[in-house]
């Protein structure tokens, strides 16, 4: 049975974290260069990151949640019935993650100092703005050897990893603290408790066409199922599959 995969935060930070997430994945993809729109869309996802690294104090905020993941885990070492060696192997990472944040600038500030980038995020977003008129600079760095490039973007990202590490390491084992179980949607509803909870899972059979509206916060949320094609409230039943991650 094909299905689709959804998930939401419960709360603004978890939102940011998805968000930066979704722009790394975009910067590792694009920066293959496959194209000639990936050195835009690298471009993109790089400058909206900045933006939101200018509104909020990322670094320390992630440095928090790693420290309160690490002091989680210590809490089961020597516990009867715990995979001790798979303890000790998470641990390791958490120290190593949060040691690599504590080092680290803060994030974006070298992206800032980079004389070719402020050029040409000035006038990145206007409509239509990377035509070669308005950004030659870009217009020829796009024309330089392909290595040149390679090592541009490389550098730019490795400003980017511990950002990078930290966060696919908190969001690995957040999700990993909810298991998917079955669900019914009574009439296209579902509406349930939970306890501190950050992450929403959803996997919806793709055979109902319809996509969820969800609506929240850490300890009480509702689901509603839109039909794709009406844009209107699913009238019926949908089972599905829930995760509910802390």
């Amino acid at each position: 049975m094909t299905t689709q995969y959804f998930e939401h935060p419960l709360n603004e930070k978890t939102r940011i974290y998805l968000r930066v997430e979704a722009l790394l994945h975009q910067l590792d993809v694009s920066s293959k260069f496959s194209n000639e729109l990936q050195h835009l869309n690298f471009f993109r996802a790089l400058f909206d990151l900045l933006e939101i690294f200018e509104q909020i104090q990322l670094k320390s905020e992630l440095a928090k949640d790693i420290e309160k993941q690490r002091l989680t885990y210590r809490t089961w070492l020597n516990v009867e019935g715990v995979d001790q060696d798979m303890l000790q192997s998470i641990l390791q990472e958490v120290d190593q993650a949060h040691s690599e944040l504590m080092s680290a600038e803060r994030f974006g500030q070298s992206l800032k100092e980079d004389r070719f980038l402020s050029a040409i995020r000035q006038r990145f977003n206007l409509p239509g703005g990377a035509c070669c008129f308005d950004l030659p600079a870009l217009h020829h760095w796009r024309h330089l050897p392909n290595d040149a490039k390679q090592q541009d973007t490389r550098s730019w990202m490795e400003t980017l990893s511990s950002l990078s590490n930290a966060l696919k390491l908190w969001l690995r084992l957040t999700r990993e603290t909810g298991r998917f179980q079955a669900q019914l949607a009574h009439n296209a509803f579902f509406q349930s408790d939970a306890e501190e909870a950050n992450i929403l899972r959803l996997n919806i059979p793709m055979h109902y066409s319809v996509y969820p509206m969800i609506s929240g916060h850490k300890n009480r949320f509702a689901i509603k199922f839109i039909d794709f094609k009406s844009g209107q409230a699913y009238t019926g039943d949908i089972e599905f599959d829930l995760a509910v991650c802390c």
